[in-house]
């Protein structure tokens, strides 16, 4: 076996940094030679040396996700100065909140066209006393809606009466006839 075969190459720092890999590199674990640009950007962002303080302060088992965070940020950064990765959190908080508007929306919908399509076929009792729903199954109008929505469920107002899910017709167990187990 040649000497050339068996030698090793070095961790993608150190080939960088131009200096020789020793067998105890605190970088090699988590620079391999297959992936130089990680470690650019992230000495690009931080610095070498104060990546080395930082993984010397923190226990083994900690700096293999100290290190993706490190290089997670140092690519956003390298791509995005000024925001980094905050502008890319941002962005998908934007996209989660347009989604939850439109979910709310069409939650809204299905329940309207669900009340038009029952109270049309007969099956509901005329509309109890605009207080009583209220008080009883509706949440308050004057009450505000939370900041992050209502995490999926849709708000009702006092206009719409509550029916249960069971009797939806897009429920498995849905019966025209009556009842919900299939019974008539």
């Amino acid at each position: 076996m040649s000497s050339s075969s068996s030698y090793n190459s070095p961790c993608a720092a150190c080939k960088f940094l131009r200096r020789k890999c020793i067998p105890g590199c605190i970088f090699a674990p988590y620079f391999p030679p297959e992936e130089p640009q990680k470690f650019a950007n992230v000495h690009k962002i931080f610095g070498a040396s104060n990546v080395t303080k930082l993984l010397n302060e923190l226990l083994p088992h900690q700096r293999e996700d100290a290190v993706n965070s490190l290089a997670y940020e140092a690519e956003a950064r390298v791509r995005d100065p000024v925001y980094g990765c905050v502008g890319a959190i941002s962005f998908l908080q934007r996209q989660v909140e347009r989604l939850q508007k439109e979910l709310d929306a069409a939650n809204a919908d299905l329940i309207r066209f669900a009340c038009n399509d029952i109270q049309a076929a007969g099956q509901l009792p005329p509309p109890a006393a605009p207080q009583a729903v209220a008080s009883t199954h509706m949440v308050p109008a004057q009450q505000p809606r939370p900041a992050g929505g209502w995490g999926g469920r849709f708000y009702q107002t006092p206009s719409f009466p509550v029916i249960p899910y069971s009797s939806m017709p897009w429920n498995d167990n849905y019966n025209p006839h009556g009842g919900v187990d299939g019974s008539i």
